[in-house]
């Protein structure tokens, strides 16, 4: 790791990933020829972006243009407003000022907010889209401003159909909901915001081992019917709903008795166990699409995500797959594919 927070070159990609998964992040990069270079923690940047997105990357954005003053001097807004002047105004922007996912990237948090506020001031108002979750269908241009340590500031820009995420450095904070019972819950909405669709009023879904009930409880208030699967016991207020059928059985004993439309899984099992559950849903098309959180080893991670992701894809035929390892995840990564029936 760089001593000091290292500036990032223009016209090469800056990435953001959680702190202490650099070093997996670089491998996926470098395994792409894509040239990379560590930064400091949580930052990256890379000579091109790969086709298929690394899972251990959160974000990315071309740089366009970086300043490191001494002694951490303040960047002059007229300087960024110049440096965004090359970028397209026949579309909208989306700013955001954003800091690294680590310990020394949070403490710039409030020179985050203040630099955000006083760039967007001197912006005309009908340049900015307010929202975010808008900005893919209006064709917007996500415009981020990397607050980083050691008084490093990172430009940047991707069009918002191409991004990775639409959260500011790719950290989407999902609130956590009084009644859920635990931080999966979370995870589940985090991985359901990045889909174009999601289960709604009538959807079939099949949650395997779904105890407490943290999954099935958000899919209930969608509106969703729920199997749930698990030998343990769910929730009490799951247990009485009728929306909710509990089959006190292993996920991997347990065969459906009618295809679903969506099939759930965030199970603490061995990875590769789990993709060979996950590819037999696949293979016997017992569901349409699929969301699920893989648990990572302590060590060669990117060399099992490669075997999870053949697995899926050569022997269960699903298709869309995406790996990525979200705000919410910790050793682990949230995979989501579909099936054409």
């Amino acid at each position: 790791m760089p001593a000091q927070t290292l500036a990032a070159q223009p016209g090469r990609w800056l990435w953001t990933c959680r702190e202490g998964f650099e070093s997996h992040l670089f491998e996926e990069l470098l395994w792409a020829d894509a040239n990379p270079r560590l930064l400091g923690p949580a930052l990256l940047e890379s000579e091109r972006r790969p086709d298929v997105p690394p899972a251990f990357g959160r974000a990315a954005e071309k740089v366009i243009a970086t300043w490191a003053p001494a002694g951490g001097a303040q960047v002059p807004v007229e300087d960024i407003l110049d440096a965004l002047s090359g970028l397209p105004t026949h579309v909208p922007w989306v700013l955001r000022a954003f800091t690294p996912d680590s310990e020394r990237g949070n403490t710039q948090a409030g020179r985050a907010e203040a630099l955000e506020a006083a760039v967007r001031a001197a912006i005309p108002p009908h340049r900015l889209l307010e929202e975010d979750h808008r900005a893919r269908d209006a064709g917007a241009l996500l415009v981020g401003l990397c607050v980083a340590p050691d008084g490093v500031l990172v430009a940047g820009a991707v069009s918002a159909r191409e991004a990775l995420s639409l959260a500011p450095g790719g950290r989407r904070r999902m609130k956590r909901a009084g009644e859920s019972p635990s931080r999966a819950a979370m995870k589940l909405e985090e991985a359901l915001d990045g889909l174009a669709h999601e289960p709604g009023r009538g959807d079939v879904c099949v949650d395997l081992g779904a105890a407490p009930g943290g999954w099935t409880q958000r899919l209930v208030a969608r509106g969703a019917r729920v199997v749930a699967v698990d030998p343990a016991r769910l929730m009490p207020e799951l247990t009485k709903n009728p929306k909710v059928q509990h089959v006190q059985q292993s996920a991997f004993a347990y065969a459906p008795e009618e295809p679903a439309d969506w099939l759930f899984c965030d199970m603490a099992w061995r990875p590769q166990e789990v993709a060979q559950l996950l590819a037999k849903w696949g293979r016997r098309r017992w569901a349409r699409n699929l969301v699920a959180n893989i648990k990572l080893p302590m060590k060669d991670k990117n060399p099992l995500l490669l075997r999870v992701k053949q697995i899926l894809v050569d022997d269960g035929g699903w298709e869309g797959l995406t790996v990525r390892q979200l705000y919410h995840d910790r050793d682990e990564v949230t995979v989501t594919a579909h099936r054409m029936r």
